[in-house]
């Protein structure tokens, strides 16, 4: 299947779908392009966001905040998230359920790549309507939709790698 028809399917059966994804035999340089579409796209949707904040306060260029963004989303994002997904495989391995770190990985990655719409509106909420209860709504949504995505994910892990021991 195609991604976005994947992404779309994870909204509907978020553990089927992953375990699909696992099922194709997904590598490391899958799992590494799903993470740098997902931070591209959330890079991409804070633009409106950065917008409103230099109208509002121009004393900061338009420029020099686009510039961190790039260096915040796209260099150390990944990097954090690595180290996310390291700290989430070792308590698997407390609480002692089946983990590894590649499923780890993919299930964090594929989660924030499944979220990237929501994403999407929120820095459209952010930069059309500012800070209110709308942007704290798209925001609870947006937490619920990835962390849900990402603990179906971890689920679906859990029984792939469960039924690859048998």
């Amino acid at each position: 299947m195609s991604l976005t028809r994947d992404m779309i399917g994870s909204y509907r059966a978020p553990s089927r779908a992953f375990a699909r994804q696992l099922r194709e035999g997904v590598s490391e340089s899958r799992v590494l392009a799903y993470l740098m579409i997902a931070v591209v796209v959330i890079f991409i949707a804070q633009l409106p966001r950065l917008a409103r904040e230099t109208y509002l306060d121009p004393s900061i260029e338009f420029d020099a905040r686009v510039g961190a963004a790039i260096l915040g989303w796209l260099f150390f994002m990944p990097l954090a998230l690595y180290a996310v997904s390291f700290v989430v495989v070792i308590l698997q391995k407390l609480i002692r359920m089946q983990a590894h770190g590649f499923t780890t990985r993919m299930a964090l990655f594929w989660a924030l790549l499944v979220s990237t719409p929501v994403w999407l509106l929120q820095g459209l909420v952010a930069g059309l309507i500012g800070n209110g209860p709308a942007l704290t709504s798209v925001n609870i949504v947006l937490a619920v939709v990835f962390f849900g995505m990402f603990g179906f994910c971890l689920r679906a892990a859990a029984t792939y790698l469960g039924a690859l021991e048998t």
